[in-house]
């Protein structure tokens, strides 16, 4: 991958070329543009916005006591419909919106939509603002591109900024979260932060999902300077860091996008494209270019300003068609006749190019919950162009099997092993994300069979084959310590269940499952190649046993075991490629990781006797609800 990025240009006033590229919609950095434009020196600021069909448009801000007669705007001569003034009393720091006078002579109060910086919710106003800051990560972007690469160990925690951690009940600031999230995420070995959406948003119940600031971090936490020491910081321990990013839709809220000049500009007029039934939102215009551009520019500005490693691309399957969450009659097909949003197929697409251009040593991620093509293939071949995609069926299937009684785990075989059918058809990550502990859906835990120690059982053993199964793992804050009240975003996480020995035990158990995936390339090497695993034995459903190989590029392998019943499988042979002694390299029952300490005493020799089409076999006491990791010693 190459490390060269765009050059991140001084901001000038939009222009002919501007122009051109905006109603083509391939403008990719329109926050350069419009918005509010600081001049260096103190002498006022720009303001740029796009209002085509407003009959007259002002500034009203702190500077000009909010009066509409002071700063009116200009509509440029040309057919763009930006609206521009300079302001030259505006100052850092100081409140303003736009008051749009819609040709029906409507009177709206709008925030900037390229705003840097939002007012403290629930004020709704822009702030003057301008991005300076000293970085201090040059190392960490010298070596992303490996760190980012498709051949990396990649362990993720999610995490909502409000709720991890609280001092005095209130949420950490952007600094006071970099330090205590980089020593947590450090100590786990996790290496990559994924943020809920920290695009600026009215409702704090919305955990971000509703934006109405596609450039602004979320003043809640601070500055965008404290975001982007945030930022800063994790680089400086070594953790890449991933926004979720929301380009599917956005609320009706007075101040924000929707029906922005009077008429509805950023999203459709017709609610059967326009409206989001299950989030109760608007839905942006794809086919409008200018809409394009905007959604381009937000992408790649936090890749520019904020060193952003990787953007989580939220619902997309949303995106892609247009009978999503609609029954028959609410929806309009496509000039073929079809369920698919070309207009957002064509706009991913460029989302796509649009970054691995500028920025190859960065990623995007869909999170796309159907069987959709080629979503992680390219673009000239007809993909969609993205790095990776979440693998929602495999979430869906393992914890669906895991819920089952172990008794009648037999009848479900199935559905633990046919992730494998599909593994490279796309790019996975193994999503155990914030959806699956909310909205009564419980804990991870919570969710396991049985009695305490068997749920706490379960759930290391889930972990262990997630983080051997092929793809980058996703987990969200609270399941790396099996916190066994369902998340809410008000508070925070249950820390205090970290002193009793079960739950602290799980939470050993993913650091020293991210140190095997960092440390083993068999692990991660090929995650996305069918070169990486073999299956050992997928069969035994009676006894509700997995094995199957992980491998290295140049040969090495490391089997994993999975026994899914509370019964040891003693004398339980699995063939092996090679002969010699296997080592333990992880058990999910050692003690440590608060299980029962069943196990091979660390080390089994291989014996010379067929199994599985192998030569030699491993003869393996099978713990109880547990998966081992075993690896051949280089000299045998």
């Amino acid at each position: 991958m190459s490390t060269q990025h765009a050059a991140i240009a001084t901001p000038e006033s939009f222009g002919e070329t501007d122009a051109y590229l905006f109603r083509e919609g391939t403008h990719a950095r329109l926050y350069q543009r419009l918005g509010c434009l600081l001049k260096v020196g103190g002498e006022g600021a720009t303001f740029g916005v796009w209002a085509p069909n407003a009959a007259a448009v002002s500034v009203i801000g702190d500077w000009n006591g909010w009066n509409e007669e002071t700063d009116p705007m200009q509509p440029r001569p040309d057919s763009t419909g930006i609206w521009q003034v300079h302001c030259e009393h505006a100052r850092r720091g100081q409140a303003y919106k736009y008051r749009i006078r819609a040709k029906t002579g409507a009177v709206l109060e709008k925030a900037d939509p390229l705003a840097f910086l939002a007012e403290l919710p629930p004020a709704t106003a822009s702030r003057v603002w301008s991005l300076d800051y000293a970085w201090q990560d040059a190392d960490w972007m010298a070596r992303r591109a490996a760190a980012n690469a498709l051949e990396a160990p990649m362990s993720t925690y999610e995490v909502h900024a409000g709720s991890w951690r609280r001092k005095d009940g209130e949420p950490l600031n952007w600094r006071e979260l970099a330090h205590a999230l980089a020593d947590y995420a450090s100590t786990l070995g996790f290496t990559h932060v994924e943020l809920m959406p920290v695009t600026e948003h009215p409702f704090y119940g919305s955990w971000g999902y509703q934006t109405t600031g596609y450039f602004a971090p979320t003043s809640r936490y601070g500055t965008p300077q404290d975001f982007m020491y945030f930022v800063d910081h994790l680089h400086q321990r070594g953790i890449g860091v991933v926004l979720d990013w929301v380009p599917s839709h956005f609320p009706s809220d007075a101040h924000g996008l929707a029906h922005f000049d009077g008429t509805q500009l950023y999203e459709h007029a017709d609610p059967r494209q326009g409206f989001h039934p299950e989030w109760n939102s608007a839905i942006f215009n794809y086919g409008r270019h200018e809409v394009r551009s905007f959604l381009i520019s937000s992408a790649l500005f936090w890749l520019d300003h904020y060193h952003v490693d990787g953007l989580r691309v939220d619902a997309v399957a949303s995106m892609l068609y247009l009978d999503y969450a609609r029954r028959q009659g609410e929806w309009i097909p496509n000039r073929h006749g079809g369920r698919e949003n070309l207009e957002a197929i064509d706009f991913l697409q460029e989302l796509n190019r649009a970054v691995y251009r500028d920025y190859p040593d960065t990623f995007t991620v869909a999170e796309e919950s159907t069987a959709w093509p080629k979503v992680t293939r390219p673009t000239d071949m007809g993909g969609l162009g993205f790095g990776m995609k979440w693998n929602m069926g495999w979430m869906h299937d393992t914890l669906a099997y895991l819920r089952e009684d172990p008794i009648n785990r037999r009848y479900h075989h199935d559905r633990l092993t046919f992730s494998m059918v599909y593994a490279f058809h796309e790019n996975f990550v193994l999503p155990l994300s914030h959806d699956e502990v909310v909205y009564g859906k419980g804990s991870l835990i919570g969710k396991m069979p049985g009695d305490s120690w068997q749920q706490f059982a379960n759930l290391r053993l889930l972990l262990a084959y997630m983080w051997a199964h092929p793809g980058k793992k996703l987990l969200f804050m609270g399941g790396e310590f099996a916190q066994r009240r369902e998340w809410t975003h008000e508070g925070e996480l249950e820390w205090w269940v970290t002193e009793q020995l079960e739950h602290r035990g799980v939470q050993h158990l993913v650091g020293e499952l991210n140190k095997a995936l960092r440390s083993e390339p068999a692990l991660h090497q090929l995650d996305f190649s069918g070169e990486g695993f073999e299956w050992v034995d997928a069969n035994d459903r009676d006894n509700s046993v997995i094995a199957f190989l992980r491998k290295s590029r140049d040969g090495e392998s490391v089997l994993v075991a999975c026994n899914l019943t509370p019964v040891p499988r003693q004398n339980h042979c699995l063939g092996v490629p090679r002969g010699g002694t296997w080592h333990e390299i992880l058990n999910s029952d050692a003690q440590a990781f608060g299980g029962a300490g069943w196990g091979n005493l660390g080390a089994v020799r291989a014996a010379p006797l067929a199994a599985h089409g192998k030569r030699h076999a491993l003869c393996l006491t099978l713990p109880p609800l547990a998966t081992l990791y075993l690896k051949r010693d280089a000299d045998g």
